[in-house]
Parts: structure tokens; sequence; C-alpha cells
């Protein structure tokens, strides 16, 4: 996807200098635009929405996934990339996201209140342990 692909899919969208955009975000109820765009030389899109929403959120609501940020040409050195990782590196991050589903869930079973930044948390660990898992099971 390039940068005009996404920019059709926004609102008030409105260019603040060359392969730089902002517009609304559908992330969120969105009056003046607070989602940043740039494209790189390398047509990469970069995205930051200042009112917090999380890039997952965003190309969720747009129907799109982080991959579509990225050309073609890197999405397949990307993957050739990710098959070097170590297996036992893995496991390791594998662990550690899997301690921070057990504590939040502790805490829920003991009725204790998630705040936003556990909540936050707890979906970038599932987020994880799914990338992980596709990863070891392309």
């Amino acid at each position: 996807m390039n940068a005009a692909a996404l920019l059709d899919r926004l609102e008030k969208v409105r260019q603040t200098g060359p392969g730089r955009w902002v517009a609304c975000c559908p992330a969120h109820d969105d009056r003046s635009p607070s989602l940043s765009i740039r494209e790189t030389e390398d047509g990469t899109i970069l995205i930051h929405d200042f009112a917090g929403c999380d890039a997952q959120s965003i190309l969720a609501a747009l129907g799109l996934s982080l991959g579509d940020l990225f050309p073609d040409r890197l999405k397949h050195h990307a993957k050739s990339i990710r098959r070097r990782v170590p297996l036992c590196d893995l496991v390791a991050l594998l662990d550690h996201e899997s301690l921070i589903v057990a504590l939040i869930g502790i805490d829920m079973l003991a009725n204790k209140t998630i705040d936003a930044d556990d909540w936050n948390r707890l979906v970038t660990a599932v987020r994880r342990i799914g990338e992980m898992r596709d990863h070891v099971h392309p």
C-alpha cells in the first residue's frame, strides 16, 4: 500500500509537508486531526496518533494490518530476517509475555481493578504471543 491509498481511507486529510499529512484518527471520535502520517523514501508509511491510539487500533479501524504499511519488497525482506531469530530467544520472549498475561490474570481473578495501562499491556502481550506463534508456524 502507498500513502495515497491510506489517505483515501481517512477524513480531513491535510498535507503538512513533502510526504507528510495529518488526518482525523479513525480509532476514536476525532473532531480535529490528531493522526500524523509520513511516507518514507523507501515507501514505508509511519503513523502516530497524538491522542494516544496505537497503530494496531488505527489500522484495525481501517481494515488494515501493520504489514500494509510496508512496501512488498520490504515485506519479503522482513520475512527472511525473522526466520533467523534463534528459537531460544523466542522462548525467552514467550516466557516474558506469558508472565505478563499470568500476572494480569491473577489480578483479574482477585477482582482487582485493571487500569488502562494494564489492559494495553495485556493486549500487547497477547499480540506478541500470536506473532511468535506465527513466526514458528508460518
